[in-house]
């Protein structure tokens, strides 16, 4: 009866996974090793029975070998690795002291604290960078109102740059950054750092050997948790961006929608998906390790 009962607890995370996650993986693996063709759907069958019903399979390489060979697919994943790696240390970065302050603080203005975090997740994501938009923008609300105190005196161009996309991935990403350091650095027996004070160990000595090491948990699921959504951001560039911050969500829009190839596009998603199955490992593990030892 244990066994059954733990089954009909795993089963439904199963059979989401299966219908919503296998299922469509199965058909884009299968896509990928197509060839475009004018039909619809826009591609070549891969399987197919002869007329003497024999099962007929055509597998194409082509699709990979172009994304190795074409320098688009290139210089857009290593922008997309480069543009999250630096939007996880940026998030790192602000979202520590956030984290270890809400910590540090009294129960109820932790309780306030996270309220403001959480806050944002009320909103529509894709209305939470339209009003970034609209405040960063030449006639937006910050150029309008540092022209009115007479601090610049043209407009600063932010919009359609580098520093934008940066902007909106760190605004939209940071509660993803601070709410598992909140929960690893809150769990933290504070009787470590007086024991080191009382061996002589200065503030910042005690946070170095008692503290950082004891978050390092939060501090990985944190950028994992920033650094696997942003690297396939697609809104932000796109509305924030300029031609020059090509991400490779942007690429894999294009290639579907824009120029209908869908086997270069199943391509470039599986690509894709294998380049983040590193960091996934990597997060699940340090989390089973947080679990064991929370």
């Amino acid at each position: 009866m244990e066994r059954h009962g733990r089954w009909l607890i795993i089963l439904p995370p199963l059979v989401f996974l299966f219908v919503f996650f296998l299922i469509p993986f199965g058909f884009a693996l299968k896509i990928s090793f197509a060839e475009a063709a004018l039909r619809i759907p826009p591609f070549s069958n891969v399987f197919s029975v002869t007329p003497d019903h024999k099962l007929h399979l055509v597998f194409s390489l082509a699709n990979y070998k172009y994304l190795l060979t074409d320098e688009v697919y290139v210089v857009s994943y290593l922008y997309s690795i480069k543009t999250a790696f630096f939007s996880t240390l940026l998030c790192l970065l602000i979202g520590y002291p956030m984290a270890y302050a809400m910590a540090r603080s009294s129960k109820a203005t932790q309780s306030i604290l996270m309220l403001v975090i959480i806050l944002p997740f009320w909103t529509s994501f894709l209305l939470r960078v339209y009003a970034l938009e609209g405040i960063i923008r030449d006639n937006g609300l910050l150029n309008t109102a540092l022209m009115w105190l007479g601090v610049i005196h043209e407009p600063l161009k932010i919009m359609r740059t580098t520093f934008a996309v940066y902007l909106g991935i760190v605004y939209s990403y940071l509660p993803f950054m601070v709410l598992p350091l909140y929960a690893t650095l809150e769990k933290l027996d504070h009787t470590l750092l007086e024991a080191a004070s009382d061996l002589g160990s200065r503030p910042w000595r005690a946070f170095i050997d008692v503290t950082l090491p004891l978050s390092m948990p939060g501090v990985v699921a944190g950028s994992m948790l920033v650094f696997i959504p942003a690297i396939g951001e697609y809104v932000i560039p796109a509305l924030l961006g300029g031609p020059d911050n090509l991400m490779i969500g942007r690429v894999l829009w294009d290639e579907f929608f824009a120029n209908h190839d869908w086997p270069v596009a199943a391509a470039v998603s599986i690509a894709f998906l294998v380049l983040l199955v590193g960091p996934i490992a990597v997060h699940q593990h340090f989390r089973v390790g947080q679990l064991e030892h929370g």
